[in-house]
């Protein structure tokens, strides 16, 4: 069974890793919650994708080639067309010292890996209740 968000318009979330199975089994689990993904597999093509395709959500990665998650995650916030898109780092780097660094370069949220697709489901539905009580569009 899918849920649709409340909005009734499918959220776009751009999944970005260089390991095709973790983007596989993260489209996966979020396509059967009624999300529509966007895949890309390194920092240059989620800047890129993050521009053309507009996603409400970015689940990003950080040790990826061409550009680092950390990287891409300080461009994307410090550009005014994707400053407002919210970022779940899903990554193997776990160091207190990597998350601090996420969440200074403006993280949302940092989820390490191995994961449970549960909880970054959790994670995903929070972000947007999140905002839409921010936006004035939350529904009972």
């Amino acid at each position: 069974m899918t849920m649709q968000p409340a909005t009734g318009q499918k959220k776009r979330i751009l999944v970005v890793d260089d390991e095709r199975h973790i983007v596989r089994l993260v489209q996966v689990n979020l396509e059967r919650q009624g999300y529509e993904v966007i895949t890309a597999y390194d920092g240059v093509e989620c800047l890129e994708k993050a521009k053309s395709e507009k996603p409400d959500l970015i689940v990003l990665d950080v040790m990826m080639p061409r550009m680092d998650g950390f990287e891409a995650l300080q461009r994307l916030k410090t550009d005014p067309e994707t400053s407002h898109i919210p970022v779940i780092m899903l990554t193997a780097r776990a160091q207190d010292r990597d998350v601090l660094q996420g969440y200074q370069y403006g993280a949302d949220l940092y989820l390490t890996k191995p994961f449970s697709p549960l909880e970054l489901i959790s994670l995903v539905k929070r972000v947007f209740e999140s905002q839409e009580e921010e936006t004035g569009t939350y529904r009972l």
